[in-house]
Parts: C-alpha cells; structure tokens; sequence
C-alpha cells in the first residue's frame, strides 16, 4: 500500500488521526513545563485539497469537507472544536481549500516553550516542509523517521509526544512500525507514542495488534474506525491508532467523538469504532 499524505489529506483517517493528536497535544499542554513533539514521517506539513493530488482521490470531501459543515452532539463538538478550529484558522490565513499535515497542525496548538523536531526524508516533500512549518520552535531532519527515534530520545523536556504515521510503501512496515514502537517506549518511558496504521490486509492488522500486546507495554490503547464495511484486498477500509501511554481522558473521548463523527464518514452511513485496552487499564500518566 501507498499511503502518500497528498493524496489522502483530509479523508476519514486523517481527522481521525488529527482529532487524537489535538486532544493528546491539549493535554501536554496543561502544565506550564514544555513538551517535544518528534513527527517520524512529517510529509509537507500543508496541503491543497484543491491540487491535483488530492483531487485524484477526492478523499477530503467525505473527510474534513463534511466534517467542517457538520450538526454535531455537544460533547463530540467540544471535543473537536479545538482542531477544527485550527483547520478554519489556517484557511482564513491561506485559503479555503488548505488542510494541515500533523507538523502544522501540532505548531498551530502548541505553545512558544514546545519544541518540534519533524523527520523528512523525500526531498521534494522536505522543501515543502521547510517552507510550511517554517517556525523558530521547529526543527526539520532529512533523516528516516525509524532512525530518528533512536537518535533523539528522550528528548531534553522529559515530556511529549512521537507520532509515527509512516507512508506504508514498503514490505514490513507492521515489523518496523512495532520495533519502533518498543523503541520509542524504551527510550522515552515516561513520553507517549501514537502510531498510526491502516485496516486493509485484517491478517496483517491482526498480527501486528498481537506483536504490539506482546511488548506488554504498559498502557497501550488501541482506537480503531471502520469507514467501509466491505473490505478488500486492495482498499482501505479503516484506520488504527496505537497511543502508549495515553492521557486518562483520551479512551473516553476518543470513544465519544469517534461515536458521534462515524456514520458521517463512513461509506455506508453507519461505520464502526473500536477502542480498547491492548495492555493494561487507565490511569492518570
């Protein structure tokens, strides 16, 4: 599978994945001390959902396009209202078809002490980042993401978060994606890991949760959302999140909103949304 950020930017497991990465970056940001953001496999940072790219797949209108313009429950609008906030932000700022890759989405709701370090390493996509994520808290690598968490943690602030959203261009991505998951875990104990991996090939997803389990890291949450009940070979049917030490509040809010957004995103107007424990229970981090 290909899963290059301009063609899919804004689909159904882009909000999904973005609504997670804001409720987890607001809550690193209730304590004054400042936190490091290390974004394995950044992209552009900013994308045109008018652009060809995008346009190819129109993935965005059933995403982000419905979203924006949707009657939501109180509790799941609240809970969203922070990242479509910064989406409605940045289009006043640069028009009204940009969407923001996660390197732009964390500077928009972080704060002037956070730090960021974005990975790259296509070389076009860099420069696009250079120039969309340009911002004196920021850091951008020409460096493989998997190498990355290696060689920068723990970061110096003691807290943060590792995304690791990898394209899924190569054979064993599950294998690379758990390995660094231990790693990250390893070297930042105290830090949280949202890894993101799509629901196409069920015997490779269904593998890769029971790798993940078997690291028995503590606090591990699986968040998972069905937007196609058929699901073939070759089309992406649903998205997945692992997140290692979570906030406490996240399983719950990500069940809320989840809940509420999936029969607006699903194919077939009803979707499914799992959230569970793979290790261990909740508790205050």
């Amino acid at each position: 599978m290909n899963y290059r950020h301009a063609f899919h930017a804004g689909n159904a497991a882009d909000v999904m994945k973005h609504a997670a990465l804001a409720r987890i970056l607001l809550h690193l940001a209730r304590k004054d001390t400042p936190f490091r953001v290390l974004d394995t496999h950044a992209g552009a940072g900013l994308y045109d959902l008018g652009g060809a790219a995008a346009q190819r797949t129109g993935e965005a209108e059933a995403g982000i396009e419905r979203l924006l313009d949707a009657d939501l429950p109180a509790p799941a609008a609240a809970l969203l209202a922070p990242y479509l906030d910064a989406v409605r932000r940045l289009r006043a700022e640069r028009g009204p078809r940009f969407y923001p890759g996660s390197p732009v989405l964390a500077l928009a709701l972080s704060r002037p002490q956070d730090r960021f370090l974005f990975c790259e390493l296509n070389r076009e996509e860099k420069a696009k980042l250079e120039r969309n994520a340009a911002d004196g808290r920021a850091k951008i690598l020409s460096q493989d993401g998997y190498q990355a968490v290696r060689a920068h943690l723990p970061p110096r602030e003691r807290r943060g978060l590792v995304l690791i959203d990898p394209p899924f261009e190569e054979p064993g991505e599950f294998a690379r994606l758990t390995g660094a998951l231990e790693e990250a875990h390893a070297r930042f104990a105290q830090g949280m890991a949202m890894a993101w991996y799509p629901i196409k090939d069920l015997r490779a997803v269904d593998a890769f949760r029971r790798d993940v389990a078997r690291l028995r890291m503590p606090k591990t949450l699986k968040i998972e959302f069905d937007f196609a009940e058929v699901r073939a070979q070759d089309t992406l049917s649903g998205s997945g999140l692992i997140v290692v030490n979570p906030p406490f509040t996240l399983q719950e809010e990500m069940r809320t909103l989840l809940t509420a957004i999936a029969p607006l995103l699903a194919r077939d107007g009803k979707g499914r949304v799992r959230v569970a424990w793979l290790v261990g229970e909740p508790g205050a981090i």
